[in-house]
């Protein structure tokens, strides 16, 4: 058992070390992220299963808080209202569940950030054809050889796996990585706020 565990570590680490090469398409996602909040746009996130879990902790990340006391940063994850997910999904199909949003919410202003381990994930294909229609800037976070999403989007983060598990733990730190950076350069711009403990224990969501 512990050979197996090891092993699974060697992998993880393996292909953090390999995102080195991405950290300038980091860099540069993070500058998009900072140009559409001082616009006055909102970073939209979306993908399914555990890409879902981790669109709706980045954004989580943005509108409270990750390791600096400040106000919120608009930040909306497309995967969390049961109700539209639904009703689209019912009326319209389940390829459509984003594309509906997209086209209701997004604006040129925006940033649409699109996860997918594969790549390739049909409803995530059609709100990014939608969103390049309104004009919004969409990226993309995909794994392997970026499947489809690499073509969709105006830049497009590739991690250097084919196996879902950890790309998805490389997408996290990427995020974080995301978060870092944006609310480093923001903080300075924004006043604290005004319901957030005066020092945070630690990075990350869910504190107490």
């Amino acid at each position: 058992m512990q050979t197996r565990l090891r092993g699974t570590l060697a992998d993880h680490q393996e292909v953090i070390r390999g995102l080195e090469p991405l950290l300038p398409e980091v860099e540069r996602l993070a500058g998009r992220a900072m140009a559409c909040l001082r616009a006055g746009g909102r970073i939209f996130w979306m993908g399914n299963g555990g890409s879902a879990a981790d669109c709706q902790h980045l954004a989580a990340e943005l509108v409270g808080r990750f390791e600096r006391d400040r106000s919120g940063l608009a930040s909306i994850a497309l995967t969390t209202d049961t109700s539209i997910l639904t009703s689209v999904g019912n009326d319209y199909g389940f390829d459509r569940v984003f594309a509906r949003q997209v086209e209701a919410l997004c604006r040129p202003e925006d940033l649409l950030i699109a996860l997918s381990t594969s790549g390739n994930s049909r409803n995530v294909l059609a709100a990014l054809e939608v969103a390049a229609g309104i004009g919004t800037f969409c990226a993309g976070l995909s794994g392997g050889t970026g499947g489809r999403l690499r073509e969709a989007t105006d830049l497009c983060l590739v991690v250097p796996s084919a196996n879902t598990a950890r790309i998805q733990e490389a997408h996290i730190l990427i995020g974080h990585m995301l978060c870092d950076l944006v609310e480093t350069a923001l903080a300075a711009d924004l006043p604290r706020g005004g319901d957030a403990d005066p020092v945070p224990d630690s990075a990350g969501i869910g504190r107490s």
